[in-house]
């Protein structure tokens, strides 16, 4: 994988401003997610996501509207209670680590995209190009 760099804190939040946080650190990863709990969690054909240590992302405002859902064993996403936007995701799979979604960074990640993951489950309606490659299952 390419190394990012971080020039400068990234900051982000919720679509309602209520749960904010900054990331202090590079990606260590990123893909386009096609599990079917992402589709359902976001309404939306994939999810792309970048992957940080959980110590270098700082929430700052969300402990009275962040809550955490256990989408499958061993495994949560994170959501405003007021507006409803999934922005992480941590699992025992990955342990240290937190999930981000990059449609909820105030600016541009830090990397591009590596991977589809769970590309056996992907929707057969929306083309997506070849240039990354497809996966089965999780690993990136």
């Amino acid at each position: 994988m390419s190394e990012a760099t971080l020039e400068r804190p990234i900051d982000g939040g919720c679509l309602c401003g209520a749960v904010r946080f900054t990331i202090g650190a590079a990606s260590k990863w990123s893909a386009h997610c096609h599990c079917s709990l992402c589709r359902r969690a976001h309404g939306a054909a994939f999810v792309t996501w970048l992957g940080y240590d959980e110590d270098s992302v700082a929430i700052a405002n969300g402990d009275d509207t962040l809550r955490w859902y256990e989408s499958s064993p061993g495994a949560e996403r994170g959501f405003c209670v007021r507006c409803g936007s999934t922005i992480f995701f941590r699992s025992q799979r990955w342990p240290g680590e937190l999930h981000i979604t990059v449609a909820n960074l105030d600016g541009d990640a830090d990397r591009v995209p590596q991977a589809h993951v769970f590309w056996d489950s992907h929707v057969d309606w929306i083309d997506l190009g070849a240039d990354l490659p497809r996966r089965d299952g999780g690993g990136a």
